[in-house]
């Protein structure tokens, strides 16, 4: 399905897309200014302070790329709480970004700290502007897409209240339903992001790196089950995932615990900064998504099961299925046929 053709949306996905384009342009540059400053020795060496910007490079590009396919996901459909939570997602991305600079210079003056001749440390004054401009650019992008996001707010209220619901118990069930995918999926950014990075900057023939890569595929295959099971609105399976939450949620804990602890610290040098955030940012969600979870699991069998498995339809009345719920019957949801005909409805936070 296309996007729906108004400015506002074209407006939002320009703005990502620009701010994407300009971030990724800054990162390349000082990604290409950080590998010509480093002598053989330090390439060779490859410490974890000299894979600091490849590995910056590397979350800022899934991450710029995640973001517009989540954009395009959200817009098209119309999915006002996405909308919403792209802004706090561009926000954490900031936020990530002024960590950089940070962690950037303490690469630079490891480096240097390490022996003569590393890295030439000039390069920073040209490394800088970049790094400063990054955060700056998504704070900028985070405002205008927050400004739009309440006019598409106005605009998809305007679509769902021409095509009202009646049944206030079945909005709100689909609205906690909602929410709980669209965690998920900022849920997939975070995880991802952090064992990535823990893997590239912290990596040797260790048990815990073995475990860090089992963890990363069980994520992966747990949030896409996650997603089917509260379809399927399995209790049994739905109970099991909350747990795998907490215990996920133990897992970033032991982590956070582990980059500051004495006997390991020194693993981490100039990158500990950007995993304590991602860590936390992470820990956050899920906390947020193990609420979302149990709200979801009250819900079962109460009648939102048959709404979700409808087939994508176009037509006046219907809904369109799993990405969107945009519009389903009057009466699909329990009420009386109106006696002009069925009027759809389309669940938001409304």
């Amino acid at each position: 399905m296309y996007m729906p053709n108004s400015r506002w949306t074209w407006s939002f996905f320009a703005i990502a897309l620009v701010q994407a384009m300009i971030c990724l342009a800054l990162e390349a540059y000082v990604f290409g200014e950080f590998e010509t400053s480093l002598t053989s020795a330090a390439k060779n060496g490859r410490s974890g302070a000299a894979r600091t910007i490849p590995t910056y490079l590397a979350i800022f590009i899934f991450g710029f790329f995640y973001q517009l396919v989540l954009v395009w996901d959200g817009l098209r459909a119309r999915n006002t709480i996405q909308v919403i939570g792209l802004c706090i997602y561009n926000l954490g991305m900031m936020i990530y970004a002024a960590v950089e600079m940070d962690q950037v210079n303490a690469a630079v003056i490891e480096l240097d700290d390490m022996g003569p001749g590393l890295i030439d440390t000039s390069a920073w004054r040209y490394l800088e502007p970049c790094l400063i401009a990054v955060p700056c650019v998504l704070a900028l992008g985070t405002v205008l897409m927050s400004l739009v996001a309440w006019k598409l707010y106005d605009e998809f209220a305007w679509t769902i209240y021409k095509h009202i619901s009646a049944d206030l118990r079945m909005k709100r069930r689909y609205l906690q339903y909602q929410i709980y995918i669209a965690l998920l999926k900022f849920d997939f950014f975070f995880f991802v992001g952090f064992t990535v990075q823990f893997l590239v900057i912290v990596h040797g023939d260790t048990y815990e790196f073995a475990l860090t890569i089992a963890a990363l595929v069980i994520t992966v295959l747990l949030l896409f089950l996650a997603v089917w099971i509260c379809r399927a609105e399995n209790t049994f399976g739905q109970s099991v995932i909350i747990f795998l939450y907490f215990a996920g949620m133990a897992y970033f804990v032991f982590k956070l615990v582990r980059m500051y602890s004495p006997s390991h610290s020194q693993d981490y040098g100039a990158t500990r900064h950007s995993l304590t955030t991602f860590a936390v940012l992470t820990i956050l969600l899920l906390i947020a998504t193990i609420v979302a979870a149990v709200m979801c699991l009250m819900n079962f069998n109460k009648g939102l099961k048959p709404h979700l498995h409808k087939g994508k339809e176009g037509e006046e009345g219907k809904f369109e299925g799993q990405g969107s719920f945009a519009r389903e019957s009057y009466a699909g949801l329990g009420g009386q046929q109106h006696q002009l005909g069925n009027v759809g409805s389309r669940m938001t936070i409304d």
